[in-house]
């Protein structure tokens, strides 16, 4: 057993997600973390919403309430919805905690004791109508390096080189179009080039592991190439303020410096509130635990390079040398698991284009598992990937139901109506071997594939035994078998099937859990195969406003391995699992996207 941090990327907290966030963030990082629970490994999974930044600001501004205001009613909306999503956290808080104000503000006197951060004087970009701090990446222009008109004022996507606002030509505000006024302030700058000799020889040993996505690996050690001093405070007055600089009250650590660090301060209230205030420390102090980070490709270079720059950082293990904080020598991430980009229709995702659709939304009109099928058969995993409504709806009807959903139904049916329960198996013929051994199998071979980050394949092998399994069904049918000299073949086929269905809902477990228990159900069992997390209304644990957290109780877990049905057990007529769409939805969706 091994313990295994998922670090899931923090949704920020300035609206709802839209199903490409989850795509990269969400349902991926669920996957992998169900599946290594059930193979016996100690999982904690964490994140929350990013609340800081002026982003925030802004849109609280738009709507004429306090940011506060609008990060609660965000962050409600948001865990509402990976609920529902059935994303299996151990904890989902927010950036807004005391718990989390004092860890970060612990890292970055670390940092800054170490040696790593530095006062330098800065051009700001400030907004000429409103005498506002403008983020980077609410600035863009044309990339002074390749040419490329959109590069952010922090990165150009692109090429991938990271900027500065004042480096943009013809620089303007995303927010209103104007052209922002540069200023001179001081800003504390993490030492990025002395650290720079430890970060390229961490990724030169996570490129010879040859466990990283190729894209990432390479994008990671490409943006080592010209690095600098990156600056880690804002001129703003909503975040967390700067330990040292309290005579300068709009200041405040940047909302990246305090995103990332959000991995160790939700581990080290997840611990608080289990009643074990040092066991987070089993996670990212045991230099054998392993922690795998997942996220979208934007937010790549705050994870494979900001991140773990802090922490060598306040380990002390850069040029300057330094000695880790109360919180220890942290661990570096073992992977940093960046998916590709989800466009909707064959354009990307914006909000303020209206060419989005809202988690909730698709969750109010659909079926979760068909929305987490979707992204775990078709998702961003290695390429970008395109979500089209005539896809959603093929891939529902065609896939899930009258293959996964056609075969559980007609398993249950036959059962039901001929014995009335899990019927005992005779002598077993090759062809009911051939199925047996095929899909227990799959087991090996699903499995590898998840924890190797391969899930589009993974699933897509699950898909394929099922096919194997409707096939036995075709080759040996059983619904012809009526005379009383073939009820023992009768019995044997039903059993072999029933045991099959079984196997093949576990592996799906960890990607369909709403539908797996359901099954799970039909086949007499008690629904709970796969674990759900749920709401608890919390309280700040050092006296904050109370707020909602995502959990759950995943221990009592059945193993990723068969487990033999129960000769015996009652099964009844089932009623589909699946909801089989009509395809008018697909002009009703894209009536529904042009009207917004």
């Amino acid at each position: 057993m091994s313990r295994v941090l998922s670090a899931v990327a923090w949704p920020y907290a300035n609206g709802p997600r839209h199903i490409g966030h989850v795509a990269g963030f969400g349902v991926p990082s669920d996957v992998f973390s169900r599946y290594m629970r059930m193979v016996g490994h100690d999982v904690l999974m964490v994140s929350g919403t990013d609340e800081h930044g002026t982003p925030i600001l802004v849109a609280a501004e738009q709507e004429g309430v306090d940011p506060k205001v609008l990060a609660d009613r965000n962050n409600r909306i948001i865990v509402e919805d990976l609920v529902a999503l059935g994303l299996s956290y151990d904890l989902f808080t927010r950036t807004t905690t005391k718990n989390h104000y004092a860890v970060v503000q612990t890292m970055f006197e670390t940092v800054r004791d170490n040696g790593y951060m530095l006062v330098e004087t800065t051009s700001g970009a400030v907004s000429p109508s409103t005498g506002r701090t403008l983020p980077d990446r609410y600035i863009e222009g044309t990339c002074p390096n390749c040419g490329y008109d959109g590069a952010r004022g922090d990165q150009c996507d692109n090429c991938g080189v990271q900027l500065d606002p004042v480096e943009l030509i013809n620089p303007r505000s995303k927010v209103n179009g104007e052209t922002p006024t540069f200023v001179e302030t001081d800003h504390y700058f993490l030492d990025l080039p002395a650290l720079a000799g430890e970060l390229s020889r961490w990724l030169d040993e996570r490129e010879a592991s040859g466990l990283w996505r190729p894209n990432v690996i390479k994008f990671s050690q490409h943006i080592l190439d010209e690095i600098r001093p990156r600056a880690m405070t804002r001129d703003i007055d909503w975040g967390i303020p700067v330990p040292g600089w309290e005579d300068k009250p709009n200041k405040r650590l940047y909302v990246w410096f305090d995103a990332v660090v959000g991995y160790l301060s939700a581990s080290i209230e997840w611990a608080r509130r289990v009643g074990d205030p040092e066991r987070w420390r089993d996670w990212w102090n045991d230099p054998e635990a392993l922690s795998y980070y997942f996220m979208g490709k934007d937010n790549i270079v705050f994870h494979s390079q900001i991140w773990p720059a802090e922490i060598l950082g306040y380990n002390g293990m850069g040029e300057k040398g330094g000695e880790p904080g109360s919180f220890g020598e942290l661990n570096l991430p073992t992977q940093v698991v960046a998916s590709e980009f989800l466009t909707m229709e064959g354009k990307k995702f914006s909000s303020s284009k209206k060419i989005v659709i809202y988690v909730r939304d698709v969750l109010a009109r659909y079926q979760p598992d068909a929305l987490r099928y979707f992204i775990s058969i078709a998702g961003p995993e290695t390429s970008d990937s395109d979500f089209t409504w005539a896809e959603f709806v093929r891939r529902n009807n065609s896939e899930l139901v009258a293959g996964w959903g056609n075969l559980v139904n007609r398993t249950a049916a036959m059962i039901a109506k001929n014995f009335g329960g899990i019927p005992q198996a005779g002598a077993r013929e090759d062809v009911d071997q051939e199925l047996l051994d095929e899909v227990e199998a799959g087991f090996a071979k699903v499995g590898s594939l998840i924890e190797n980050h391969h899930q589009r394949s993974a699933l897509a092998e699950v898909m394929r035994i099922i096919g194997s399994a409707n096939s036995y069904v075709s080759k040996t049918e059983p619904f012809k078998l009526k005379a009383p000299e073939q009820r023992e073949r009768l019995a044997t086929i039903l059993h072999t099937l029933v045991q099959a269905v079984a196997d093949i809902n576990t592996m799906m477990s960890v990607f369909l859990p709403h539908s797996s228990n359901a099954i799970d159900a039909i086949l007499g069992g008690a629904g709970d195969l796969a674990p759900m997390p749920r709401i608890d209304e919390a309280t700040d644990l050092d006296g904050g406003d109370p707020y909602p957290i995502i959990t759950g109780d995943y221990t009592d877990l059945r193993p990723w391995a068969r487990v033999p049905v129960t000769v015996g057990t009652p099964i009844e007529k089932p009623s589909p699992v699946f909801v089989k769409l009509d395809p008018e939805v697909v002009d009703e969706e894209l009536a529904r996207l042009a009207d917004e």
